[in-house]
């Protein structure tokens, strides 16, 4: 059972990574992206359009890319005040509240990935890329343009005629993220400290071993 467990935690660990990654991408095409448009502004008097859907567009992706590995570092934004004056004279309640907090962390990231996955599906089911679209031309047997046909049939977001970008990419990407969340939380309430690392301590704080010594 351990093996197994530690298995999927390797998935699931790889996986966070990558989507970070992809996330962290998406953060330098947005730089790219911001800057070309000031430059545009103030040399060429010419902003470049759809900046501002851009960057909307993107910080969904980013943030829910990034997400799993957020939370698989520990790094998830908590207050840990009261475990950790619980953790100097009580640890064993200090981590049990710990693995019931992750958890409860579980429970609502697996809530909001039940709720996007039929969103997700109506979404990308909007395109009709395998079947027959309810309006629009038949598939005409040319793979790039039944692609290009089907994505112009999908539910967009965006301003027509400036810019706009199929919805189910960031939907998907929602859905990853916290599904994915999901599995870390569950992971962590499984192993407890055996996963992660430990709560975080103060840095003036004399238990604590983990500090780095000069």
């Amino acid at each position: 059972m351990r093996k197994l467990v530690g298995g999927i935690r390797c998935i699931a660990t790889g996986l966070a990574v990558g989507a970070n990654v992809i996330g962290t991408t998406f953060i330098l095409l947005l730089v790219v992206i911001m800057n070309v448009d000031v430059v545009a502004r103030g040399v060429f008097h010419a902003p470049l359009r759809g900046t501002v859907e851009v960057v909307i567009f993107s910080l969904v992706l980013i943030v829910f890319l990034q997400l799993p590995n957020v939370v698989e570092g520990g790094k998830l934004t908590r207050s840990d005040g009261f475990l950790l004056l619980v953790q100097s004279t009580r640890p064993k309640v200090s981590h049990l509240a710990s693995r019931v907090i992750d958890a409860v962390s579980c429970v609502f990231m697996a809530m909001i990935t039940w709720t996007m996955y039929p969103e997700f599906l109506d979404s990308f089911g909007s395109c009709s890329f395998f079947v027959q679209p309810d309006f629009g031309g038949a598939p005409t047997g040319s793979l790039w343009g039944d692609v290009a046909q089907a994505w112009g049939r999908c539910d967009y977001f965006g301003t027509p005629g400036v810019f706009t970008a199929p919805w189910w990419p960031a939907k998907l990407a929602i859905l990853f993220g916290v599904g994915l969340s999901s599995i870390l939380f569950l992971l962590k309430a499984l192993m407890g400290s055996q996963y992660g690392d430990p709560l975080r301590q103060p840095e003036n704080d004399p238990s604590n071993t983990h500090r780095r010594q000069p």
